[in-house]
């Protein structure tokens, strides 16, 4: 009888994750996007050109454990994930969550913590993150950013400077002309570039961690469900973990356990 529960639960699972409106469930198949400029997330691996990461490792547990062939689609920013998902070009997505962004998806508790803070020029007053809320201060971040998004709520004093373009080039001539006095991102995307950065320095400590998380089309209870059992699984067992300790990104951790 526990067996034949057990195996009961196992096609649940497989159902809810891919038993969509689309027909893709057919072929036993999952597309999953990401965020392919987020490190965090995944990067392509130096040597051998290959995508490796923490989403790289969850999607082949996925198809480990339930049987389905999983694709990974890389989407230039946040909202292309969400979309994908909304738009039914995908059927789950790796994104961070935001208050502003639920609605047309439905957001799994956290899995990762994903650590943002600032590159300053190397005169700065600004020595932490205790400098950052001042009065005149221009803080600049990618538009529609995770960041950009918790500045929007929480400053109280200084100013948020959406930017478009953020290229490390065009970062540094804003920070060097005054236009914005601090730059925000994650840390592994602000250590790679200050590495041979000139005039411009990384603080030492953090202003948040960004919850990172999978989302599922909106009013999909059953695959909500069905990927938070998976968030626990892979906690557990201490792949999740493992494939944090094993991506060698700076300033991820796992997420606390909810």
């Amino acid at each position: 009888m526990r067996l034949l529960t057990s195996l009961l639960l196992s096609l649940v699972m497989v159902s809810s994750l891919t038993a969509q409106r689309t027909p893709f469930s057919k072929n036993d198949m999952i597309r999953a996007a990401y965020l392919a400029s987020n490190p965090a997330q995944a990067m392509k691996d130096p040597t051998t050109g290959e995508v490796r990461g923490v989403v790289v490792d969850l999607a082949r547990e996925l198809e480990r454990t339930r049987g389905v062939k999983v694709t990974l689609v890389g989407q230039p920013n946040p909202q292309r994930v969400i979309d994908a998902v909304r738009n039914g070009e995908a059927e789950i997505g790796f994104v961070a969550y935001n208050p502003e962004r639920a609605g047309p998806v439905e957001f799994t508790k956290p899995y990762l913590l994903v650590n943002q803070t600032f590159i300053v020029k190397s005169d700065s007053p600004i020595k932490s993150i205790a400098d950052i809320d001042h009065p005149g201060r221009k803080l600049g971040a990618t538009r529609a950013d995770s960041i950009a998004l918790y500045l929007r709520r929480s400053l109280k004093q200084g100013t948020l400077i959406e930017l478009d373009d953020t290229a490390r080039d065009t970062i540094e001539r804003l920070l060097r002309d005054g236009a914005i006095d601090a730059y925000g991102s994650n840390r592994q995307r602000l250590t790679d570039w200050t590495k041979d950065a000139k005039g411009v320095r990384l603080l030492s400590d953090d202003l948040y961690g960004v919850e990172q998380a999978i989302i599922v089309p909106g009013g999909r209870r059953d695959a909500l469900d069905a990927a938070n059992q998976f968030i626990d699984e892979v906690r557990r067992s201490g792949l999740l973990k493992t494939s944090v300790e094993r991506s060698g990104v700076v300033g991820i951790t796992v997420a606390p356990e909810r």
